[in-house]
Formats: structure tokens, C-alpha cells, sequence
């Protein structure tokens, strides 16, 4: 390997490696003077070697960017490094919040309300807190509200490249045969009871007087 190209591998891997956000090919190319490909074809051979040599992390394309992260197998043991509490799980209603936002931003808080059916205030506000959406303009209409779209940190945080990469809906809506069932079951409850039954079941299995 020439003496340019293993400069700039290892130039690649020390600018990933000190990063708190996944880098750009093309802010690399930049500063190490290259073409971009030739940034996108070093990062592939290094997360091939990484994963040939059976490493404890990968390089991995996300939100636009590379970045490392630790490989899925070593899990158990990252699990127990992490302090408790240092990273707080999400509740799951900023989890349905979030969901919302990530499929129909930008939208405004009162969008998001109404689709869950209920406040959406704290659940916004602690996505905002977290970083995961960002005010990203505002309604045209009466009274401008603000309207809020994912980051790039939560792509990172899912490990997507873009938004194109999120599953489609319609793998969470259930199919018609489903849809079919549960109208039948809801009607067959919301029926009432045909009249005089319930007086005579409540003879027939009323206990005798002692």
C-alpha cells in the first residue's frame, strides 16, 4: 500500500475516532485533500477489515456520516460498563411522540396532540431536551406555530443513514382481515343485551333464601 493511501486511512480513522457526531465523507475528503469516493472506498475497507478481524466495534454509515459504535455481540458486556442511570430510557409516551414526529415532521406540538389524543406538551419537551427533534421552522398559518422535525441525532442514535431508511408505515398497520375482526368483536359488544335475559339468568342463578 503507497505511502498517500495508508496516510489517508489512517487520517480517516483518527478523525472518526475523535468525533462526537458521525463525519461527513465529504467534510474528509476536504481536509485530507481527496476525492470524496475515494473516502467512501477507504471506509468500506476499513469496516471490512474491522469485521474480518473480528473487532469489538464497527464502522458504520449514519446520519449522513461515519462513525464507530460497539459491534452488537459485545452488547452484554457494554451493558455492564455503562454506569446506571447515565443513559435514562425513554418514556413510552415520548416514544410514541418521537414515532409521530419521525413520520409526518415537520408538524407542531398541537399536530402531535391530536394525533396521540392526548398532551403532548412534556413529551415534546423532553425529546427537545434530549435532542432528538429541533424546532425547524414555523406554521404560515395563525399563529405561527413552531413546527418540529428528528435531528440528525436521532438517526445516529437508530443507526440510519437518512429518513429513507425508516421502515414504512404499513408495516405497523394491521391488515384488513384484522381491521375486519376487531370491528365485528367491537359491534357485537356495543349490542345490548336482548331484553328479559338478564332478569331471568339473575332468577336462575340467585341462591335460594336461608
Amino acid at each position: 500500500m503507497r505511502d498517500e493511501r495508508r496516510e489517508a486511512r489512517r487520517a480517516v480513522e483518527a478523525m472518526v475516532m475523535v468525533a462526537e457526531a458521525p463525519v461527513a465523507p465529504g467534510l474528509m475528503a476536504q481536509l485530507i485533500e481527496i476525492p470524496a469516493a475515494e473516502v467512501e472506498a477507504i471506509c468500506a475497507e476499513l469496516a471490512d477489515e474491522y469485521r474480518a478481524e473480528g473487532r469489538g466495534f464497527e464502522l458504520v454509515r449514519a446520519a449522513g456520516g461515519y462513525r464507530y459504535r460497539s459491534h452488537p455481540d459485545a452488547e452484554s458486556y457494554v451493558k455492564r460498563f455503562v454506569v446506571s442511570g447515565q443513559s435514562a430510557r425513554l418514556s413510552s409516551a415520548a416514544l410514541e411522540t418521537l414515532a409521530i414526529v419521525a413520520y409526518k415532521q415537520p408538524l407542531s406540538r398541537a399536530q402531535v396532540s391530536a394525533i396521540r389524543g392526548v398532551n403532548a406538551e412534556g413529551a415534546m419537551r423532553t425529546l427537545e431536551q434530549r435532542g432528538l427533534i429541533y424546532e425547524a421552522g414555523r406554521d404560515p398559518g395563525p399563529g405561527t406555530a413552531r413546527l418540529f422535525a428528528t435531528t440528525p441525532a436521532f438517526l445516529e442514535r437508530l443507526g440510519l443513514d437518512s429518513l429513507r431508511d425508516l421502515p414504512p408505515l404499513v408495516d405497523f398497520v394491521p391488515g384488513a382481515e384484522v381491521i375486519e375482526a376487531l370491528e365485528t368483536s367491537l359491534m357485537a359488544d356495543s349490542r345490548p343485551p336482548p331484553e328479559g335475559n338478564g332478569d331471568e339468568a339473575g332468577e336462575a342463578n340467585s341462591e335460594p333464601d336461608r
